[in-house]
């Protein structure tokens, strides 16, 4: 029976706000555990009446870290509610601008988040086991990562006019083609980025081959995947169908993303405000899965660029051909997608269709005739946007299923496996904590985009005065 109670908060170097609670009884064991998500983001719901096109500048400020991520889900789930096809060029440049994001959310978390960990230690002392501490370890390292981030960026910038939310995708397309100035500047710097990333794979896997008892002991568990695949069963992360498969390996589910609902529901917990998807047919809990880097490459059969194919291969090896189980490899299969994602955008770039400015379609008529579904696979993994208008085109309905949503049972378990195995009740220590927090860390969660709320929410306003009166209060 539980004695005592162990409290991390908050989890760090995570984008958002959450807890671990770790229940030990007398001998210091751990029982029980709970991944709790705190915040409360009541989007889907302040978001009906807006008209629907409105949507892609609303979502993406959801979050700083992803907001490209939301933004082309928005517009996705935009062009299906119009019933629009956008035109080839301007689905180039979505994916071209995709794929900026990926390498500036990829890079940043591997470098800045996961790195202290890797590079330093679990057990490193908390004041230096942060990028600060990479910066002083490896100076011209942490640089390189720097410059890497910052070449997402720009393509974020030079196709949408600034880093963070940009203006760019509109419902049948996008605002602006890519200038030939700007197509130039993105390959000049290129090889540079390339190289940081190639660099970046190698210290990855040259850290798992020294730790490879911790890497394959560590959070590893069998669970579903899911990602979306390309009509060869490829890796793909702007369009595609949405692909499951079970722990064995074996297919359970491929289907197109406006089907989703058949296929995917939420349960949820008393104890956290984020909900837990899983595959129906399965049901809960055995239907639960993971996406994001280790889910995509679990579920795809191939990548369509040679160096990430070539990792790819390699990655295919870990389990003999079988789904890669252990969480911390969620930081090799991380980097072989910024490998793909920057071999990516010089194929999209030297696509012939690239820079034409045939790149909106045609308005829609005048009433709009209900429902559409955008999925994208951002950073974190699998990305939902559900709209429903009226024949005005006001939105009478959203649902948003966010990349780290998908991953909160496995998050959960991960953060549970590694306190039992590490945890001590009766002696603690800071490095312990830190290995439950770096379990949560494999799977990069963006908190502030996944949560939902749950049954009624309290609410108070209070209006204060300028010499700190209390003018007025309103409760829910």
């Amino acid at each position: 029976m539980a004695s005592r109670k162990i409290t991390i908060e908050p989890v760090t170097r995570i984008e958002g706000h959450g807890r671990v609670t770790i229940y030990v009884n007398d001998q210091g064991k751990v029982e029980e555990s709970f991944f709790h998500v705190d915040e409360f983001r009541g989007l889907e719901k302040f978001c009906e009446g807006r008209l629907y096109f409105e949507m892609p500048q609303i979502t993406q400020r959801i979050c700083g870290i992803c907001p490209v991520s939301h933004h082309l889900a928005a517009a996705k789930a935009c062009d299906a509610v119009a019933r629009v096809e956008i035109p080839r060029p301007a689905k180039l440049l979505r994916e071209l601008m995709h794929m900026g994001q990926l390498v500036q959310s990829h890079g940043m978390h591997f470098f800045h988040l996961a790195a202290p960990d890797l590079l330093l230690g679990f057990d490193a002392d908390p004041a230096t086991r942060n990028v600060v501490g990479i910066i002083k370890a490896n100076p011209e390292l942490a640089l390189k990562a720097v410059a890497l981030r910052r070449y997402g960026q720009r393509i974020i910038e030079r196709l949408g006019g600034k880093r963070v939310h940009p203006n760019f995708a509109v419902v049948g397309g996008v605002n602006a083609p890519l200038s030939p100035k700007d197509r130039d500047e993105i390959l000049a710097d290129h090889a540079e980025a390339l190289a940081t990333t190639r660099t970046a794979v190698d210290i990855a896997k040259g850290w798992i081959e020294a730790n490879q008892e911790t890497v394959s002991a560590f959070a590893s568990f069998p669970s579903c995947y899911m990602g979306l695949v390309d009509h060869e069963g490829g890796l793909h992360m702007y369009d595609g169908e949405i692909r499951v498969k079970g722990a064995d390996g074996k297919l359970l589910a491929q289907f197109r993303p406006e089907y989703y609902l058949a296929h995917v529901a939420e349960h949820v917990e008393s104890w956290s405000f984020l909900k837990f998807p899983y595959l129906r047919k399965a049901g809960w809990p055995q239907g639960t899965y993971r996406v994001g880097p280790l889910g995509r490459l679990n579920v795809v059969d191939k990548i369509g660029t040679p160096l990430a194919q070539e990792e790819f291969l390699r990655f295919r090896q870990i389990n003999g051909g079988k789904p890669v189980e252990g969480s911390l490899y969620y930081h090799y299969a991380r980097l072989i997608e910024t490998v793909y994602a920057l071999e990516r955008i010089t194929q999209l770039l030297d696509d012939r269709d690239i820079l034409s400015t045939d790149v909106c379609a045609p308005a829609p008529a005048a009433k709009i005739p209900g429902q559409g579904v955008g999925v994208i696979e951002a950073p974190r993994g699998t990305l939902f946007h559900d709209y429903s208008t009226d024949e005005d085109g006001r939105l009478t309905r959203v649902n948003l299923i966010v990349a780290t949503g998908n991953n909160n049972w496995a998050m959960n378990t991960a953060s549970g496996l590694v306190a039992r195995a590490f945890v001590n009740g009766n002696r603690l220590t800071e490095g312990m904590l830190n290995r439950v927090e770096a379990a949560i860390r494999c799977y990069d969660p963006c908190l502030s985009c996944a949560t939902h709320a749950l049954g009624k929410m309290p609410l108070e306003i209070t209006l204060v005065g300028p010499d700190g009166t209390v003018l007025d209060r309103i409760s829910r």
